[in-house]
């Protein structure tokens, strides 16, 4: 036999081994290095330069950097020498306008000309000067201050020549030479990047200031920034300039959306048809520039030009139809205005990024108008839970009685032709989708889920803003209801299916709380809605939609059960036997319906559905005891039968024993019962006698599926009545038999006698002990406790290892018993 050390004599065997190992590994690495060092030949020296050859040269200090020279410390240089350029530049420019502003009043007419001019013409000719002798950065930093001169020459000719003139009028028409002058100079020398981008900046003035010296009205500041705008759009798409562009692109953005502001401000403000045909044009005009200038531009800034040029289009179209209708129907103009945007998808002349930016600019505008009314529509869904404070008072009149007054309904006219109007456009989209033989694409989908929801919800808000009959509106509810279920069962797995279902329910739920206000309408609208789900759970060839259904048709008759109790005016307890029908059709239908009929996931919806209205009965009858004790034991019937089933009989078998022996313990304390043992022990001894006789005919049958009904049918209530006796016999007795079901369960290797005796016997002993043992703490001083605590912690560590496995060895022994 082979010798096999204990572990930690091996552990020690190992360690030393590892060690030696280490030194022998370093040993030779040590040798290796010096290998290596003998093998590898000595390095050659580097090559005698031939004769005749020099030397590099070192960088001189003055001189240009050499060739091999880093090149950050070529653009370091650089960086330093235009911040040097730019601050006298500065510098320069804040002499030239403290000069203009302080001393220009110390000398004459013609020492100040004489003063501009030199000044002027000499910094305008430096930088042409400079650019033939290669200097360009210097050549930049003196431009900036020659255009800055210009300014103050053109403020100093005002001040002087022409004090008289209107400010307005003489600074545009001074912007306009200026940006010509500018346009000139940086035309004439194409090396300064500074003054086309300026003689930009400076056309951007004339037009406004011309309209503000004319004292022009809003729309006409706004067709001045549009004109701006367009201009420089033309700018931009025609000089090559990287800073022309960006400038001419800025300055556009900036104008042009002024403009449209100013647009649609006037738009939104007009007080009649009239007043609004300026805007409209101002606005149609600015959709047209938007989208000339996104013609040719690239794809992301295409899409956002379709984008602003389609809502601008839908704001001046429906600015002039607005102003003739209330403000509540001004959402609905705007509406049909998106609606008919859409028709720019059948320009093919119109570039595709332009068009999917009009389109979304459609889109944008339909789902503001749905946000608008959404609060109309959760008041026609949401208003029917304000009845459930009065059920069967009586039928109201009219549908806006049963909503309440949360909502004015005559000013919210608008809101269901919204909805529809929605709804019919994303019908149209989705009945234009492409017919292919797989599954329909997500878009379109969506588009017909939307399409559908949204038609929904408008039915709802229609009969109220029409205040429609209280039996019309039930009516009405429970036809959709039935229309969206035919939707869900003829349709496979899609966006519309799961739509049309969840609108379903939502429907019945809204249906289901109008009806509460009377009686008869209850019992119609919560029997007709039993039919439709289970017709939608028989028909349905999707197993969700079945199980959906189902659960939506038992809920649907639990209402019914319910009703029927209020109506034969019985007490909630007695009304819970009424509610047990429900569950007792269930179980009656899955002992009826084969796998194949019914599918594992309907019959599991179906008898939880069973299940909740087993609890909602067991809730109705807490408060009278013999009634809670009858329930339970009905309950306890319903799961027997059900585990009649073999695919049900292991978790519904043991939910009957539970229930049976709760319904025991229920009627023995509702009987004011002392010594509940006289009733529970026989039944005890029948309930183990047929389980031993049923596990000598089924040796694999659990030990709790035979003798655990049976014992604690008789040791859990003797527990909780021996917790609270004085008197010494009845624990001594009960702890006598659970230590006899203990040794049993043990010797014969039952899991359930050996847990439940061993857990009674603990608990009835902690019953004896805990007087002494509070002595015992209440002597004990306070740093007791954490003392005991932490000896506790310091043993359980220190032999952790050894609990755990002795905790396995304990799990798995019960694990090997029956």
């Amino acid at each position: 036999m082979e010798h096999v050390p204990p572990p930690a004599e091996e552990l020690a065997l190992l360690d030393r081994e590892l060690v030696r190992l280490d030194a022998r590994r370093t040993q030779l690495l040590h040798r290796r290095a010096w290998l290596l060092t003998v093998v590898r030949p000595p390095a050659a020296p580097p090559p005698f330069p031939p004769p005749g050859a020099r030397p590099p040269a070192a960088a001189s200090v003055w001189g240009p950097p050499p060739a091999g020279a880093p090149a950050a410390s070529v653009s370091g240089a650089r960086g330093a020498q235009n911040v040097l350029l730019v601050l006298g530049g500065l510098l320069l420019a804040v002499a030239a306008i403290a000069f203009t502003l302080l001393s220009w009043g110390e000398m004459g007419i013609a020492g100040r000309s004489a003063v501009l001019a030199a000044v002027t013409a000499g910094a305008l000719a430096a930088p042409a000067a400079l650019l033939r002798r290669g200097l360009s950065s210097t050549a930049e930093a003196l431009a900036a201050p020659a255009l800055v001169l210009t300014v103050l020459d053109a403020y100093a000719l005002h001040a002087v020549a022409l004090p008289g003139a209107d400010g307005a009028g003489y600074a545009a028409a001074a912007s306009v030479v200026l940006a010509s002058l500018w346009a000139a100079y940086g035309l004439s020398l194409r090396r300064l990047r500074v003054p086309l981008p300026a003689a930009v900046t400076a056309a951007q003035f004339p037009l406004v200031l011309w309209a503000w010296s004319a004292g022009a009205p809003a729309v006409a500041f706004g067709w001045a920034l549009l004109v701006t705008a367009a201009a420089d759009a033309v700018v931009a798409s025609r000089c090559g300039g990287l800073a022309v562009r960006v400038t001419a692109w800025s300055w556009a953005a900036v104008t042009g959306s002024v403009a449209l502001l100013i647009g649609l401000t006037s738009s939104l403000s007009a007080d009649g048809a009239l007043s609004a045909v300026g805007p409209a044009a101002l606005l149609l005009a600015g959709a047209v520039a938007v989208a000339a200038a996104g013609w040719r531009a690239p794809g992301e800034w295409a899409v956002a030009a379709g984008a602003v040029a389609g809502a601008t289009a839908v704001v001046a179209v429906g600015g002039v139809p607005r102003a003739a209708v209330p403000w509540s129907w001004a959402v609905v103009v705007y509406l049909l205005c998106a609606a008919a945007l859409s028709a720019v998808e059948r320009l093919r002349a119109v570039p595709r990024p332009v068009v999917r930016g009009a389109l979304g600019a459609s889109a944008a505008v339909a789902a503001g108008a749905v946000l608008l009314v959404l609060p109309v529509v959760a008041s026609a869904l949401l208003g029917p839970v304000a009845l459930s404070a009065g059920v069967w008072s009586g039928a109201p009149e009219g549908v806006r009685e049963a909503l309440g007054a949360s909502m004015p309904w005559r000013d919210v006219a608008p809101a269901p032709v919204v909805l529809l109007v929605v709804a019919a456009l994303l019908g149209a989209r989705y009945a234009a989708r492409p017919r292919t033989a797989g599954p329909v694409p997500g878009w379109w989908a969506a588009a017909g889920a939307g399409s559908l929801g949204l038609g929904w919800a408008a039915v709802p808000v229609l009969l109220a803003v029409a205040d429609a009959p209280y039996a019309v509106a039930v009516a009405v509810d429970v036809a959709v209801v039935a229309g969206l279920l035919a939707v869900a069962v003829r349709r496979a797995p899609d966006g519309p299916m799961w739509t049309a279902l969840g609108c379903a329910v939502a429907g019945a739920v809204g249906a289901g709380l109008l009806a509460l206000a009377s009686e008869p309408a209850t019992y119609a609208v919560s029997g007709a809605l039993v039919v439709l789900f289970g017709w939608a759970a028989a028909v349905s060839r999707v197993v969700a939609v079945r199980s959906l259904a189902a659960v939506a048709s038992v809920l649907c008759a639990l209402v019914v059960a319910v009703a029927a109790g209020v109506s034969l005016e019985w007490s909630a307890p007695r009304a819970a036997l009424v509610v047990l029908v429900v569950p007792a059709v269930t179980v009656g239908v899955g002992l009826r319906s084969k796998p194949p009929a019914l599918p594992l996931a309907v019959s599991l919806s179906l008898e939880g559905a069973g299940a909740f209205g087993a609890l909602v009965a067991v809730g109705m009858s807490v408060a009278d005891a013999p009634f809670l004790a009858l329930v339970l034991a009905s309950c306890g019937v319903l799961a027997a039968t059900t585990a009649l089933r073999p695919e049900r009989r292991p978790g519904a078998g043991y939910l009957a024993a539970g229930l049976f022996v709760a319904a025991a313990w229920v009627r023995l304390a509702a009987s004011g019962v002392p010594d509940v043992e006289a009733y529970t022990l026989p039944l005890s001894v029948a309930a183990c006698a047929v389980g031993f006789l049923r596990s000598r005919t089924d040796p694999a049958l659990s030990s709790w599926a035979a003798y655990g009904p049976g014992i604690a049918l008789t040791l859990l209530p003797s527990l909780l009545v021996a917790w609270g006796d004085t008197q010494w016999p009845r624990p001594l007795l009960l702890g006598v038999a659970a230590l006899v079901v203990t040794l049993l369960g043990a010797a014969r290797r039952l899991q359930a006698p050996l847990v439940l005796g061993s857990t009674v016997l603990a608990l009835d002993a902690l019953h004896e002990l805990a007087p002494q043992v509070a002595q015992v703490f209440a002597a004990l001083p306070r740093w007791a406790f954490p003392a005991l605590a932490g000896l506790l912690l310091l043993a359980i560590g220190a032999t952790y290892e050894q609990r755990l496995r002795d905790a396995r060895r304990v799990r798995r022994s019960l694990g090997r018993m029956r």
